[in-house]
C-alpha cells in the first residue's frame, strides 16, 4: 500500500506540474512520494543498523551536494543542471545493472526468471549508457564548453547502425553463453558501444534543438530508471521511471510538432540541418530600420495593446526583472500587455516560463504560441526580446528554407514590431530572418538587459507610482 500511495502521488506531481497555478503543489507531492518510497524500501529490507548508517550517510552527501548546486545555479543555467542530472541517471543505471548481474548470476542457473532478468540488464546498461555519454554532450554543448553547431561525421548514419547492430547483436553472446566472464564482457562491451552510441547522436544536433535534445534524454533516462526498478524489485523506481519515460516521450512529440521535424529526425542526429524542400532559399532584400531609446519609449507609450515574446537572449542576458517591471507599469497605466511563449523558445521546455514566473509575471498573462497567434493582427506594439528562429517569417514565406513549416509566433502581423537584439545577426538555425527589414519593423540593437534597464528607467519617469 505504501508503493501504491507513494506511485499515485507521483502521478499527482505530473499533474500539478502540469500549470504553474499548482507547480508548487505538484513540486511537494512528488517529493512526498519519493520520501514514501524510500520509506517503504527501508521497511521491506530490513536493513543492519551498520547498513542503515551507510545509507544515511550516502544520502547525506548527496542531499548536501544537490543543496549547495541548486542555491547556487541561476535560473538561466536550468537547462545545463537538467542534462548534467540525467547523465548521473544513465551512469547509476549501467553500474546498477551490471551489479545486479553480477550479485544475481549464481542464481540463473536455478531461477525460472533468469532469462528476462538477463534481458533487462542487457538494455538498461544500452539505455544508460546512451543517456549518460548523451547528456554529458548536451550539458557541454549548453555550458558553452563544446560548440553548439551540429557535427555531422562522414557517414555518421552508417556509424550509428553500425554501433546499433553490434549492441543488438551482443545479445547472443550474451544470452547463449552461461559462463560469468562472457556476460560481463558482453555487459562491458555494451556499455562502451551505447556511450560511444549517445556522443555520435547528441554531438550531431545542434545548439537550436537542445529542447527537443532535452525531453528526449529525459525520456531516457526514465527508461533506464524503470530498469533499474525491475532488477531491484522496487515498485516505485519501476512506476516513476515508466512516468517519466512516457512523458518524456509524449513532451518530445509535442516539441518535434513545434519545430515540424520528426522524432526519428532527432534520435538519428543531424536534426534541422537540411532544407526539406531543396532549393535555394529565399534571398532578403531591403534595409532595416533602427530606433533608439526615445524612440521605444515613445512607441510603447503610444501602444495600448502589446505582447512581449521572449527567446533565449532573455535568459542569457538575465533581463526578466526589469521587463517585469516594465510590464507591472504598463498595466498599471491601463495598458493590455501579454507574454507569446514558443513551445521551444530557452534550452529546455518552460524555461521561459519559469523566469518570468521568478521574475513576478502573473501566470495568466503568459500564452503559449497557439494561444496568442491569432491575435497578432489586433496588436499595437510587439517587443521581441532576444528571439530570433522563433519568430522567423521564412518559416512561412521560404518553402526553400530550412526551417520551413516550422510553427513561429506571427509577430509581424502585428501595426508596429520592436526587435531587441545584440546585432543583425542570425540565430542558432543559421537563417536570416526577413521581419528585420519589413517596414513595421524598428531594430532597438544592444544588450538586452542593458536595453531593458534602460526602458524600465524611462518608463518609471512617465509611470512614477
Amino acid at each position: 500500500m505504501m508503493y501504491l500511495g507513494s506511485g499515485l502521488c507521483c502521478v499527482g506531481a505530473l499533474a500539478g506540474l502540469s500549470t504553474q497555478g499548482t507547480a508548487r503543489l505538484g513540486n511537494a507531492l512528488g517529493m512526498i512520494g519519493v520520501a514514501g518510497g524510500l520509506a517503504a524500501t527501508l521497511g521491506s529490507l530490513k536493513p543492519s543498523v551498520e547498513l542503515l548508517a551507510q545509507m544515511s550517510g550516502a544520502m547525506a552527501l548527496g542531499g548536501t551536494i544537490g543543496l549547495t548546486i541548486a542555491k547556487r545555479i541561476q535560473i538561466s543555467d536550468l537547462p545545463q543542471l537538467v542534462a548534467a542530472f540525467h547523465s548521473l541517471v544513465g551512469l547509476a543505471a549501467v553500474l546498477t545493472c551490471v551489479a545486479e548481474y553480477m550479485i544475481e548470476f549464481p542464481h540463473f542457473a536455478t531461477d525460472p526468471a533468469a532469462s528476462l532478468t538477463m534481458i533487462v540488464a542487457y538494455l538498461g546498461t544500452y539505455i544508460g549508457g546512451v543517456t549518460f555519454s548523451g547528456s554529458l554532450v548536451a550539458y557541454g554543448k549548453l555550458q558553452g564548453v563544446l560548440n553548439s553547431a551540429p557535427l555531422l561525421l562522414p557517414g555518421r548514419h552508417l556509424l550509428n547502425a553500425s554501433l546499433l547492430t553490434l549492441s543488438i547483436g551482443g545479445m547472443v553472446p550474451y544470452m547463449m553463453d552461461p559462463s560469468y566472464i562472457t556476460g560481463l564482457t558482453c555487459l562491458g562491451s555494451v556499455s562502451v558501444l551505447s556511450a560511444i552510441m549517445g556522443v555520435t547522436l547528441t554531438a550531431a544536433i545542434g545548439g537550436a534543438d537542445m529542447p527537443v535534445v532535452i525531453t528526449v534524454l529525459n525520456s531516457y533516462s526514465g527508461w533506464a530508471l524503470c530498469a533499474e526498478g525491475f532488477l531491484l524489485n522496487n515498485n516505485l523506481l519501476t512506476i516513476v521511471g515508466a512516468l517519466i519515460g512516457f512523458s518524456g516521450a509524449i513532451l518530445s512529440h509535442i516539441m518535434c510538432v513545434a519545430m515540424n521535424r520528426s522524432l526519428a529526425n532527432v534520435i538519428l542526429g543531424g536534426y534541422g540541418t537540411t532544407s526539406t524542400a531543396g532549393g535555394k532559399p529565399m534571398e532578403i532584400t531591403g534595409t532595416h530600420t533602427e530606433v533608439n531609446m526615445d524612440g521605444a519609449v515613445d512607441m510603447i507609450k503610444e501602444a495600448n495593446n502589446i505582447i512581449i515574446t521572449p527567446g533565449y537572449g532573455l535568459c542569457a542576458a538575465k533581463a526578466q526583472y526589469p521587463i517585469a517591471d516594465l510590464v507591472k507599469m504598463l498595466r498599471e497605466g491601463g495598458k493590455k500587455v501579454r507574454f507569446g511563449i514558443h513551445p521551444v523558445a530557452g534550452r529546455m521546455p518552460g524555461q521561459l516560463n519559469v523566469l518570468l514566473a521568478e521574475a513576478g509575471v502573473p501566470y495568466d498573462i503568459v500564452l503559449e504560441m497557439d494561444e496568442i497567434n491569432e491575435d497578432f493582427p489586433e496588436t499595437d506594439l510587439v517587443l521581441v526580446i532576444g528571439a530570433n528562429d522563433t519568430v522567423n517569417s521564412s518559416a512561412q514565406e521560404d518553402p526553400n528554407s530550412i526551417i520551413a513549416g516550422m510553427p513561429v509566433l506571427e509577430v509581424w502581423k502585428a501595426k508596429q514590431v520592436i526587435v531587441m537584439k545584440r546585432s543583425l545577426g542570425v540565430g542558432y538555425a543559421a537563417v536570416d530572418n526577413p521581419i528585420f527589414y519589413k517596414p513595421n519593423t524598428a531594430m532597438l540593437l544592444g544588450d538586452a538587459k542593458k536595453t531593458c534597464d534602460g526602458l524600465q528607467t524611462k518608463m518609471r519617469q512617465l509611470y512614477p507610482n
